[in-house]
This record gives structure tokens, C-alpha cells and sequence, in this order.
């Protein structure tokens, strides 16, 4: 048998399972493609782990017992779901039967940890699941005659990966197949690599989504190299899948989610299987395991991203909290409570917890005062949801309550709304309220620093403890436990656990890197424009003599300067850009933000606004919402002299604001100190920044951008009051990924399509013909014959790419595309354009994209979303921009020289090495590792003999010399990295480039 074999890395994975996983191989031929499970196995089980009850049923059924038996599961099963029955069991004329046993939270009955003993876990290889055809999937787990799991593998050597996994349960699993019927049977579905796991809980055809359980490698995406030689997936058979850890996840973890969902004025039940993300169940074991060894009185800080799913791991983590005991199995902590502005966490937990221990008033809502907390406390109330106005008093009560244990997790995600709530808690916080009667600032005043000090919302929780801590010390009877995506040095100091070095981190981390490269959020970065430079463009476009044969239809980039307290330039600039470009994004859902400096500001900027709209007829378009906190006088406005609050300026109450902004007749909120952080509403697409931000506050305010909905492929920032330097340096500690670009130059766009042109893949006809029935108005894309119109216009330049020799090309040509289509998208929101030509290209290369060969197939499953290429279509079709039978000449520009192939690449600085690598081998080297290359570049430039060689001899004469040094530098510095030195000696492509592009530079160096 080959090593290099699917069926190797499939053996593998059950031997690991049989040897220490305990479980047993299971024969395939045993399972029953008309009922969906193991009958012969569940018989079994129910005999041996419930004779008397078998014996019972026996005597009501008689010879006919197992049949009636089965069939009664089977009606169970399809009725109720296999995670219920699993949990439950199944009652069969007033008999009750367990179909697992789960491990008792403590050891003090015996009985309880026996029967956990008589559960059966097997893995069957190749299962023939289907009455209609002889597919079969790799692996299932079964649990006493259960299937639970299926996982197909890949193995690289073969040439699949993960991808393929994927695809094939895309293509060929039926979810109409009783084993993948959703909640039915198995409940959960993996793809599986050597590098990489994906996880779905619902098989639906092209629809499934999929979802990381990966590590994280160096804080981003995939896994690091198992320290053991072990595959890198190992931890999934090692660790995950074991006996223990495999059920206590369907014991604790794995829960029904249903929601309400309206359409059409009707309301719907939607179900979703929920099963833990990697690092979701890691935090939560790793947090409870830390806490059941040292006992109360410790702090513990999570630090994860928006797109972590922090609701359902505070949930989890609660409940586990609750249950947690000690060697004397005594209770670790007496009530668990979870401080949050949450609405729905606390109807989340009631749900998700019922379905764990089939029992009411486990959870208990803090809705009324601070008596009925009292009483909660004081009764021991294993979970007690409250809100953060009531957290100083929690603090005090808990901490003099000393003969109890408490654990505290606060939820900071969505806790800086403002309003009362901020108000009263820094009155209890003694953070004095501005003087009712103070004259504010109509402007914010550019030349002083960040207010990045100030507390709001989730600080103010941050600011109690520490006042707490410092005037009493830890308090040995309450741990807290902070979940936040953001936390300051202050929050590390206070809650984080110290390093080798003696520093604060945080227990757990999700970055918000790994977020965005497993596509959870989007990078609000990437698009990211001070004012400055968005006029340099705007400019350079407007001005540019190809640009200007068909004008822009509103020019937005026209002003010379701009005074920063002209609100009317502003205005019309914010509310001209929206209109014709955010407005048209997300299916023409898009909304946007604009953050003032001071609430005298904000309502300026309100007011302002709707003159602006109300003299340009826009009011049917566009209507615009205002928050802020209390009572706001404007010395200028003689109409209220006692002031006026947000809710009448907008004419409706303050805590109808988010609602009344999630429907489609408000377009922008200006906020001044409020929904800067913990605001969620998806179909933001655009931030207008007219405020000094720096630190935790712009990390905080920028990220309302971040979150994903169906159609939004990107985001857009427009800074009139920052600079880029500031704003990145701001995200570096919470982003684990240097994200510092180089500003856009305009012209690239051309340099870019014209090296495009070279490459002569595509002929203009070809896009021509393509536009003219994509950009049709009557055109729909679902019908099968305008699919083939597409393949036919596209198949040429397939061909024509396959055909590219050396293959190296392809790759240059596939990343010069897709650098040209991403930039065009980037300018595109900066100003908008009526030109053909381009807009015909950008979108005949966006879908030749997906058509190429994939190296790597789970390239698939990163192309952008299908509905937001439907919505650009329509956008354009409604706009009427592309003229379909003429095409007018008409062209743009880009962000950087990414996708330009240098014809020299030696040209390229030392340290873009690491970039170059990174593209070309799929590497992940990071900043670090370019000073390897540096270090490395610095001897060999000092080197008194390779300069004598340099300057006598030709560049293929010189490659002698140089790379015995080179390996003689390497060789010397190879503890410095492992990695990069084992890579150089064992792949000879990799090693061959670094040495050529090293060389070269070296080379022009000396003989400058």
C-alpha cells in the first residue's frame, strides 16, 4: 500500500481512534440504509446497559420486541431530532430508555459513573449509505448505534485537499439521505486534510456553509506544525474526537438554536445546529480546567474578536461554571453571574440551557431592581443574567457575601450605547457629567490629543474593577471573567495572566487577524482613505484627459482645500458620495456612520445635513438619524433656550433609535459618543470619521464596519480628522498582522491592464459580447441557457490561460487580475464612474476568476459572494452606465504595484522577499522573519571577498562565490529560524528563488 494513499491517511485516523480513543472498528455492513443507524448495535446496548427495562418492554412486546423497538426509535428519531433523543432517550409504552450515558459532573454516584462505562463508540471506514447508488463516505462515528459524525478526508499527496472534501459533499451528498438529514441522525459533518478541518452541522447542496475548525496558526487562519511529527489536523483524532472530549461536547456543547424570522408578514421557525468552533471550545475547557485547579479568587481575560461568537461561548462557559467541582466535590462556584447588554443572551441561555439539563428557573433575568438581585444572590441562583447599570452593586454584594463563591462574566461587546444607562454608571463610578450649563464646542478641536481616556461603556466596567482591586485587593471568593475584543493596558493589568516575561496577556485569544482570514469579519482596513489623499485621487481622476471623455456625473473631489470646520464642504462631499456609490452597495441596503468630535458637533452636522438633502430633493432618498447623550444647548440656536434632546430632534424615543435605523428609510447615523462600540447592524458599509480617534477607541468605533451579511464584500472609511499611520498603529495590538500599505497611485490601474493586455487571455469581442447579455436588463442568470452564453464567452480565455507557458505566468496573470479588479472596486467608491469599457472588464474578470483552474481547490470556497455580484449587476443595470452596444473608451486607476511583476525583481527591497515567498509558496512567514533576510543581506555586503568577486566578474561567474557564503551565512544563523533554514535545504524551488533574488540584490548592490 502506497503512503501516499487516501486510504493511508483514513487508517491512520482509525487506528489513532481505536488504539487511544477509545473506541472500537465498527463493520460497516451492519448499518441499515432504511432506518439510518446501527441496529444491531443499539440492541445490543440497550440490553446490556438496561436489562430490567429490556426485560419490561420484552414482556409487553414479545418476539416481536426488537422490531417494535427500532420502529420506535426510528418514529422518535424523525420526530424529534437524534441531539434530543440522544439527551433524553425514548419512552416505548411507558418504558424509558436512555440512548447514552453521560459523565456525572461529580463522583458521588458510583452508579452514574458506571453507566457512563456501558456507552459504545465505534468508527465504521466506507459506508454504504444509500439504497440508490453505491457512493460511501469515509468515516462515520457512532455512539451505541447512533451515527453522530462523518468525515471525509483528503490526502495532499494525491493532489486533494480539504476543498475536494468539501466539494464532494457539495455535489454527491444527498441531504435528502437519511444519514445527512439534518438533525435526524449525524450531526455534524467534517472535511478533513492534513493541514486543515471544516466543519458543517447542515448538508444542503451548494448552500452548505462551512465553517473553520482550525487552531489558528500565529494567530491567523489554519494550524501550526504538531510539535509531536503528527499530521496537523492530528488534534482532531488526538484530542477532539477521544472519548471524553467527543461526549462531553454533545453533553455540554452541541444545542438546537431556533429563531423567529418574518418574511412576508409571516413568522417562520428557523433551526440551526450548533456545534463549537475550535476556539470557542478550547477557551471554554482550558478557562474551566484553569478554574477547577486554583478555586475562586481569580481573574481571567478573553480577548476575542468580533465574529468569535462570544454569545454562545459566555453561554457555554456559564453553564459549565455552574457545574464545576472540586476533589471533595464541593461546588467550585455557588451562583454564576453574567453582567451584559445583550437583549438576547439572556432567552439564548434560558434555551440552550433547558436543552442540557430539561429543567426551568436555572437561569434567572434581573429585570426589575437591585432587590430582586439581592435576593438571587443571596439564594443561590445558579445563573443570574443582569445588566451593567447593576454591576457596582454585584461588586459590593458579592464581595461581602464571604462564605460564597461567585464567578462574574462580564460581556463587554455590547455595552456603550450611552444613554441613562452610561450616565448613571458614572455617577456611581464619581466620573463628574459636564455642567448642564457649560458652552460645548461646536467643533472638535483638531490640536489636541485623543479623548481615547474618556469612559464610556464597556471601560466603565473596566474603570470599577480597578478601582475595586486597588482599594481591597483580589477578592478571594469571586473570580471574574472578561470577555472583550478590545482590551486596554489597564484591562490587561487587571485581568491578564503574566507571561514568562512578566507581562499581562490575555487566557485566550482569538485575534481579530484570524477572524478576518477565516471570513467571520471583513478587514475595515482595506479600504481605508484619509480625506487627503481621497482628494489626491479624486483629483488625479477628474483631471485625467481618458477619465474625462465621459465625466463623472457628480464630482466629488472638487474642492482646492477644506476648511476643517466647513460643514457645508463636508456635507456635501459625505451626503454626494453616499448617494452615488454607498447607497447602490449591498443591493442598495448599504448604510453608513458618520462620528463627530462633540455632540454640539454632531447636531450642526444633523441640521446641516437635512438642509443640504431638502435643497437637493433628496428627502425620498435619504433620511438621516442623530444620537447623542442628554440635553444638548446650542448657543446659537435661540429657538431652545433649555436645549434638546436627540429624540426630539429625530421624533421618535431614544431606545427606538436601532430599530428605527435597521429599516431601509434612514441611511446615515451621526453619532457623538455613542454606538461607537458594541453596535451591530450588518449593512454598514461606510464610516465618515470627524473625529480625533487613536488607541482602543478607533479599533472600537472603526470596527461597526466589520460585521458580514449576504451581498457585502467590503467596507469604505473616509477620515477627514486622522492619519493613516495613526489609525494602523492603533489596530496593530489587537490585529496580529502589520497592515500598513502603500498609499494608491491612480496610474497603476493602467500599468496593470496593460501588462493584462499582454498576456493576450482575453480578446475585447469576447468581453463585448459577454456584457451584452450580462448587463441585459432581461437577462436572468438561473436560466440555464444565459449560464452557457457566460461559459461560452469566458471558455476562450480559459483555454488560452491554460495554455501559458511557462506555468509561472498563470500565477502572474491570475494575481495581476485579481489586483486589478480589487483596486478598481477600491476607486470605485471613491468616485464614481460612467465608463463602459472598465466596468465591462471588471466585471467579464470577476467572474473569469472563478473559472480558472485551482491549484489549491479550497480556493473555491474563497471567491466572492455570489449575491454581491448579482447586486453589482443590477446596480449597473439600473444606472443605466454601461451603453451595451456602443462602448465607449474609458479607463481608471490603482491601489499599489501589487500583481505587477517586476521585470526585475531583484529591484524589490530585501525584505518584500518574505512577500514574494509568501505568494508563491503559500508560506506564512511573517515581519519577523524578514529580519532573518536582513541579517543575512547585512553580512554578506560587509563580506571583503564577495565584493572582490562582484566587481570582477559576471553576474553567472559571481553565483559561485555567492552561494557557498550564502549557505555558510544560513548555516551559521540557523537557530535564529528553523523554519525559513529547513525550508531553504529541503525544497529546492524555494531555496533556488530565495538564493536568485538574494544574489542578484547583492550583486547591483556591490557594483553600484
Amino acid at each position: 500500500m502506497s503512503i501516499t494513499t487516501e486510504n493511508t491517511f483514513e487508517t491512520a485516523i482509525t487506528q489513532a481512534l481505536v488504539q487511544n480513543g477509545g473506541y472500537t472498528l465498527g463493520d460497516s455492513k451492519t448499518y441499515s440504509t432504511e432506518l439510518g443507524f446501527f441496529k444491531d448495535e443499539i440492541l445490543a446496548f440497550l440490553q446490556r446497559s438496561q436489562p430490567k427495562k429490556w426485560e419490561k418492554i420484552s414482556a409487553i412486546h414479545g418476539a416481536d420486541t426488537q422490531n417494535r423497538v427500532l420502529q420506535r426509535l426510528y418514529k422518535e428519531l424523525d420526530l424529534r431530532g437524534c441531539l434530543d433523543v440522544l439527551r433524553k432517550g425514548f419512552v416505548d409504552y411507558g418504558v424509558r430508555f436512555q440512548m447514552a450515558f453521560f459523565k456525572p459532573v461529580s463522583g458521588l454516584n458510583p452508579d452514574a459513573v458506571a453507566m457512563y462505562e456501558t456507552n459504545s463508540l465505534k468508527v465504521y471506514r466506507q459506508i454504504y449509505y444509500s439504497k440508490r447508488n453505491k457512493n460511501s463516505v469515509d468515516l462515520v462515528l457512532g455512539l451505541n448505534g447512533l451515527p453522530l459524525a462523518t468525515l471525509e478526508l483528503k490526502n495532499q499527496f494525491t493532489g486533494q485537499n480539504v476543498g475536494h472534501a468539501k466539494k464532494q459533499y457539495k455535489d454527491t451528498r444527498d441531504p435528502k439521505e437519511i444519514l445527512f438529514s439534518f438533525k435526524k441522525r449525524t450531526l455534524v459533518h467534517f472535511s478533513v486534510d492534513s493541514d486543515e478541518v471544516y466543519m458543517t452541522t447542515r448538508l444542503d447542496g451548494s448552500k452548505t456553509y462551512w465553517l473553520p475548525f482550525n487552531q489558528g496558526n500565529k494567530h491567523g487562519k489554519g494550524n501550526p506544525i504538531d510539535k509531536k511529527g503528527d499530521y496537523r489536523t492530528a488534534y482532531l483524532w488526538n484530542y477532539i474526537l477521544q472519548k471524553d472530549s467527543w461526549l462531553e461536547i454533545f453533553q455540554r456543547f452541541v444545542h438546537l438554536q431556533v429563531e423567529d424570522v418574518i418574511n412576508n408578514g409571516k413568522v417562520y421557525k428557523k433551526e440551526k445546529m450548533i456545534f463549537p468552533r475550535y476556539h470557542q471550545l478550547d477557551a471554554v475547557r482550558e478557562i474551566t480546567q484553569d478554574a477547577l485547579t486554583h478555586g475562586a479568587g481569580k481573574n481571567y481575560l478573553v480577548q476575542h474578536s468580533a465574529g468569535s461568537g462570544k454569545s454562545n461561548s459566555i453561554a457555554w462557559l456559564a453553564y459549565r461554571l455552574t457545574s464545576l467541582h472540586n476533589v471533595a466535590n464541593n461546588r467550585i462556584f455557588d451562583s454564576v453571574i453574567v453582567v451584559t447588554d445583550r437583549r438576547v443572551l439572556d432567552q439564548q441561555l434560558q434555551n440552550t440551557i433547558y436543552q442540557f439539563e430539561h429543567k426551568q428557573g436555572v437561569v434567572q433575568k434581573i429585570d426589575k431592581d437591585s432587590s430582586q438581585l439581592a435576593d438571587a444572590i443571596a439564594n443561590g441562583t445558579n445563573i443570574i443574567i443582569t445588566t451593567l447599570q447593576k454591576f457596582p452593586y454585584i461588586v459590593d454584594k458579592v464581595g461581602a457575601i464571604l462564605n460564597r463563591n461567585y464567578a462574574v462574566i462580564i460581556d463587554e461587546a455590547h455595552s456603550s450605547q450611552g444613554g441613562e444607562a452610561s450616565k448613571k454608571m458614572k455617577e456611581v463610578l464619581g466620573v463628574l457629567e459636564e455642567d448642564e450649563n457649560a458652552v460645548e464646542e461646536p467643533y472638535p478641536n483638531y490640536g489636541e490629543g485623543s479623548d481615547d481616556e474618556s469612559i464610556l461603556g464597556q471601560d466603565l466596567v473596566n474603570s470599577f474593577i480597578e478601582k475595586s482591586a486597588q482599594a481591597r485587593g483580589p477578592q478571594t471568593n469571586v473570580s471574574f471573567f472578561a470577555f472583550t475584543a478590545t482590551p486596554k493596558y489597564k484591562t490587561l493589568q487587571v485581568f491578564g495572566a503574566k507571561d514568562n516575561e512578566g507581562k499581562p496577556k490575555p487566557f485566550h485569544l482569538y485575534s481579530m487577524r484570524q477572524a478576518i482570514e477565516e471570513g467571520f469579519i471583513l478587514d475595515v482596513l482595506k479600504n481605508y482613505t484619509t480625506y487627503d489623499l481621497y482628494f489626491k485621487l479624486t483629483k488625479a481622476i477628474e483631471e485625467d484627459p481618458q477619465l474625462n471623455k465621459k465625466k463623472a456625473a457628480n464630482a466629488i473631489g472638487k474642492y482646492v482645500s477644506l476648511h476643517p470646520h466647513n460643514l457645508a464642504q463636508k456635507t456635501e462631499i459625505i451626503i454626494e458620495h453616499f448617494k452615488t456609490i454607498v447607497s447602490k452597495k449591498i443591493g442598495g441596503l448599504a448604510k453608513a456612520m458618520l462620528v463627530c468630535g462633540s455632540r454640539l458637533h454632531a447636531k450642526r452636522y444633523f441640521e446641516e445635513f437635512n438642509r443640504y438633502i431638502k435643497a437637493k430633493g433628496y428627502q425620498n432618498e435619504l433620511k438621516v438619524i442623530v444620537a447623542f447623550s442628554g440635553r444638548l444647548k446650542d448657543p446659537e440656536d435661540i429657538s431652545k433656550p433649555d436645549g434638546v434632546l436627540e429624540s426630539e430632534l429625530n421624533g421618535f424615543r431614544e431606545k427606538k433609535l436601532p430599530q428605527m435605523f435597521d429599516t431601509e428609510e434612514y441611511k446615515i447615523l451621526i453619532v457623538a459618543d455613542k454606538y461607537q462600540t458594541g453596535f451591530d447592524q450588518p449593512l454598514l458599509h461606510t464610516m465618515y470619521v470627524d473625529k480625533k480617534l487613536s488607541g482602543v477607541r478607533a479599533v472600537q468605533t472603526l470596527s461597526r464596519l466589520n460585521r458580514m451579511c449576504k451581498g457585502k464584500e467590503d467596507t469604505f472609511v473616509l477620515d477627514f480628522a486622522n492619519d493613516r499611520e495613526t489609525i494602523f498603529q492603533s489596530f496593530q495590538p489587537y490585529y496580529e498582522v502589520t497592515t500598513v500599505t502603500d498609499e494608491t497611485d491612480v496610474n497603476h490601474l493602467y500599468d496593470l491592464k496593460a501588462r493584462l493586455d499582454d498576456f493576450q487571455v482575453y480578446w475585447q469581442e469576447e468581453i463585448d459580447d459577454f456584457a451584452n447579455v450580462y448587463f441585459h436588463p432581461g437577462t436572468n442568470l438561473n436560466q440555464a441557457k444565459n449560464q452557457r452564453y457566460l461559459y461560452s464567452f469566458t471558455d476562450p480565455a480559459v483555454e488560452r490561460f491554460n495554455n501559458l507557458d511557462p506555468k509561472e505566468k498563470q500565477d502572474e496573470f491570475k494575481k495581476s487580475l485579481r489586483s486589478w479588479t480589487n483596486l478598481y472596486s477600491f476607486l470605485a467608491q471613491i468616485m464614481p464612474f460612467v465608463d463602459a469599457e472598465f466596468e465591462k472588464f471588471y466585471a467579464y474578470a470577476k467572474l473569469l476568476q472563478t473559472r480558472f483552474p485551482k491549484k489549491d481547490l479550497s480556493e473555491v470556497f474563497q471567491l466572492s459572494d455570489e449575491v454581491a455580484l448579482e447586486y453589482y449587476r443590477l446596480e449597473k443595470i439600473k444606472e443605466g452606465s454601461i451603453d451595451l452596444l456602443k462602448g465607449e473608451e474609458g479607463e481608471l486607476n490603482g491601489t499599489t504595484e501589487a500583481g505587477l511583476k517586476r521585470t526585475k525583481e531583484e529591484e524589490a527591497l530585501l525584505s518584500e522577499i518574505v512577500s514574494i515567498l509568501n505568494d508563491r509558496f503559500g508560506t506564512e512567514f511573517e515581519e519577523a522573519d524578514k529580519l532573518f533576510f536582513d541579517q543575512i543581506e547585512a553580512e554578506l555586503l560587509e563580506d571583503e571577498k564577495l565584493q572582490t568577486q562582484a566587481k570582477a566578474n559576471q553576474l553567472d561567474t559571481f553565483k559561485y562565490a555567492f552561494e557557498d557564503m550564502f549557505m555558510n551565512k544560513l548555516i551559521a544563523r540557523m537557530d535564529q529560524n528553523q523554519e525559513i533554514f529547513e525550508k531553504i535545504l529541503e525544497d529546492k524551488m524555494f531555496g533556488d528563488l530565495i538564493k536568485e533574488l538574494m544574489m542578484k540584490k547583492i550583486y547591483r548592490k556591490m557594483n553600484e
